[in-house]
């Protein structure tokens, strides 16, 4: 099914607002990385009219609540690897990897259709700090510093699927929009709950949080 009839402005609208974004994330990237970023969004914006890898189909609207959204997570990003579970159409995962090419980001969906747009997009804009991984957390293994969700699971699913793959001074970084206090409640007790910050993410009408978990030592 195709989509809605864009306009042939939509690229400079949209790098426009990503830019006016960054400005009140009071975030600066570099030419490069926000070339990056945009090649990602029109190949999200190609692929989307045929796949529908995203409900979202105005690319304005994709830059708020697909890039802005998930740089928000930026500033609370530690050192060492990432995995974002669930990754979908690479949200937050693979706008991580364009930030800070020197992670080594997974990403990981039982969806094909989406691994396999991750993997095209990646070998297009030659992104070599992402692994593309398709399958349940469940039959993973590995080590990951960090393990991210946007919009994933419950929290204490989302411990129970992914604790397998968490390196032993690792935390858990889950994206929602407000904080969760029935989901934090029903957390194991070998489970800490580090932090919730606010995430600032620009033209958002809706709440938007994270919330940092860790194992319990």
């Amino acid at each position: 099914m195709a989509g809605p009839r864009l306009s042939p402005n939509w690229p400079a609208q949209a790098e426009a607002r990503l830019r006016e974004g960054l400005a009140a994330m009071q975030m600066t990237l570099s030419e490069v990385t926000i070339t990056a970023l945009m090649q990602y969004l029109a190949a999200l914006v190609k692929w989307n009219q045929a796949f529908n890898l995203t409900a979202i189909r105005d690319p304005l609207q994709m830059v708020d609540k697909h890039l802005l959204d998930s740089l928000s997570l930026l500033p609370e990003l530690g050192q060492g690897s990432v995995l974002d579970v669930g990754t979908g159409a690479g949200l937050p995962g693979f706008i991580i990897a364009l930030v800070h090419p020197e992670l080594a980001v997974s990403l990981l969906d039982s969806n094909g259709k989406k691994t396999r747009f991750l993997k095209q997009v990646a070998a297009e804009l030659k992104v070599t700090n992402v692994t593309v991984i398709t399958g349940r957390c469940e039959e993973q293994q590995g080590s990951h510093a960090q393990i991210v969700s946007r919009a994933f699971a419950s929290l204490a699913d989302m411990v129970a699927g992914t604790e397998h793959l968490l390196a032993p001074d690792g935390r858990w970084l889950a994206m929602k929009g407000h904080v969760p206090d029935d989901e934090i409640a029903a957390l194991p007790a070998h489970v800490a709950l580090e932090k919730t910050p606010a995430l600032r993410v620009p033209f958002a009408a809706d709440a938007r949080h994270l919330v940092v978990l860790r194992p319990a030592h």
